[in-house]
């Protein structure tokens, strides 16, 4: 093989695939031919390098006329260069063709890692103005191998480019096999010593939104909002969202017909659990929703130190707390606020530890309707609101005779509001879930779909049963305070 077929070889075998146009072609074959000039003539040249129509290579070394020749890689001395040509004078340029045949093997092994180097050089940068403005953005691709925990993509684009999804952006709960195409939200563009490396990940929130954008037209148009989303990947995932239409459904929307629209999504996450509650600017409001499916009674809240307390009845607790602490968690990185989390049971009793005994803050020892005290009959309840007894602290200094004294209230009432005041003055230890917390979770935590309600908008005329069990969705079945939102 001649040193012009090596290069034009080489050449041909580094840019196969990366979709060059012509003039980068030419300018690349230019490059390594004056790297190649330069290894065989000792020095920087000047030549003249003219790429023909048919491929052929035209080669002209350029040298200056000088008396006395001090650069001998672009000068030429004045007598040798009377040999070719007596009328050449001081400052003139001499012509010299040059052949492929007479590159040594050094000389052509320079060419090819110029073209090389070059190659690279303009695959990084090609990469760098590409997807540095494109963070956040889904990309598909093909796995290319796995190794060491982390998936090679090759992306699917006009010019192929290589990504990496590493293991801490991976879904543990997914596996992929080399040649299998996959989708994942570009995270960021990492420079390194061998140039810019592309980050994927399947585990940040950031992709759950990108899948929803897709699947909800309103939201690629603008009319849904997603306003905050908190993920543990493979686990559980929770979507706040909000409409700019009052005529549509925000939650309805994301759920789509027969819940078509989110079990695309969940599909795409092997099944991974989300809950899609509506986003509300109040944050008492807005942590009922995110506590979803559980149904929160009593909601106090400490804008001061951003910390929300949620009473829950008995059946919802678990619900609430969900596995591993994991429900009450996610509420509490939605909202951005902590959570402290107690049940019906175990407030009361603190609330009326606070009042007997005094300590706690003003918002642990704080009063509430004696409408929401649990055990107490409605017979009895009128009675005490028509006496002037409206609140749980007012009944605790009542004794036995005072309810007996009361219109309305039998010695057995009496007896009966006695017995519940003593059981809730009996000192508990409360069940806190903060979010760090929720190892207080009982076996058998219900899960999210069993609190699932019907949907207004899209999904309003459709069953409970035909949404898709990994998802839990709240909205309607909000009390009064929220109604409207």
């Amino acid at each position: 093989m001649s040193g012009q077929d090596s290069i034009v070889e080489a050449f041909r075998v580094m840019t196969a695939n990366r979709s060059l146009s012509d003039e980068e072609l030419h300018d690349l074959i230019r490059d390594g031919i004056t790297a190649a000039l330069t290894r065989h003539f000792n020095g920087p040249v000047e030549a003249e390098i003219t790429i023909l129509p048919d491929g052929d290579i035209k080669i002209v070394v350029l040298k200056e006329v000088v008396e006395e020749v001090e650069e001998p890689s672009h000068q030429i001395s004045l007598k040798e260069a009377r040999f070719d040509d007596e009328d050449f004078q001081l400052g003139d340029l001499l012509e010299i063709p040059v052949q492929f045949s007479d590159f040594g093997r050094n000389a052509v092994i320079v060419a090819k890692q110029r073209i090389v180097q070059r190659l690279r050089e303009g695959e990084r940068e090609r990469i760098r103005e590409e997807f540095s403005a494109s963070a956040g953005e889904l990309v598909s691709g093909e796995v290319q191998q796995i190794e060491r925990g982390k998936i090679v993509v090759m992306l699917n684009r006009a010019r192929q480019a290589e990504a990496v999804i590493p293991w801490r952006e991976q879904n543990p709960r997914e596996r992929f096999r080399q040649g299998e195409a996959i989708r994942a939200v570009l995270k960021k563009v990492e420079e390194t010593p061998r140039g810019p490396r592309l980050i994927l990940s399947r585990g940040d929130p950031a992709f759950v939104a990108s899948l929803f954008a897709i699947e909800v037209p309103e939201i690629y148009q603008g009319i849904v909002e997603i306003k905050e989303i908190v993920r543990e990947a493979g686990g559980r995932t929770k979507v706040a969202v909000s409409s700019r239409d009052e005529s549509v459904d925000p939650v309805g929307a994301c759920v789509g017909l027969k819940g078509s629209r989110v079990q695309a999504v969940v599909s795409e996450l092997s099944g991974e659990r989300i809950d899609i509650v509506p986003w509300h600017p109040d944050p008492e409001v807005f942590a009922r929703r995110a506590l979803a499916p559980a149904r929160v009674a009593k909601v106090l809240c400490d804008h001061e130190r951003h910390v929300i307390t949620a009473i829950a009845d008995e059946d919802q607790l678990s619900l609430a707390i969900g596995r591993n602490g994991q429900n009450v968690r996610l509420a509490s990185q939605l909202i951005g606020w902590q959570i402290d989390l107690y049940s019906s049971r175990d407030w009361l009793a603190r609330g009326a530890e606070s009042s007997l005994f005094g300590g706690g803050d003003e918002e642990e020892v704080a009063d509430f309707p004696l409408s929401e005290l649990e055990g107490i009959t409605p017979a009895t309840l009128a009675a005490l609101e028509a006496a002037g007894v409206n609140t749980f602290f007012e009944v605790l200094d009542m004794e036995r005779d005072d309810f007996v004294n009361t219109p309305g209230i039998d010695e057995s009432d009496a007896d009966h509001m006695v017995a519940l005041i003593d059981e809730l003055t009996v000192v508990e230890e409360p069940v806190e879930a903060t979010e760090a917390g929720g190892e207080q979770a009982t076996e058998g935590s219900v899960e999210a779909t069993e609190a699932a309600v019907d949907l207004g908008g899209e999904a309003g005329n459709e069953s409970v049963a035909e949404k898709p069990e990994a998802v839990g969705v709240a909205g309607e079945a909000e009390d009064e305070d929220t109604a409207g939102a």
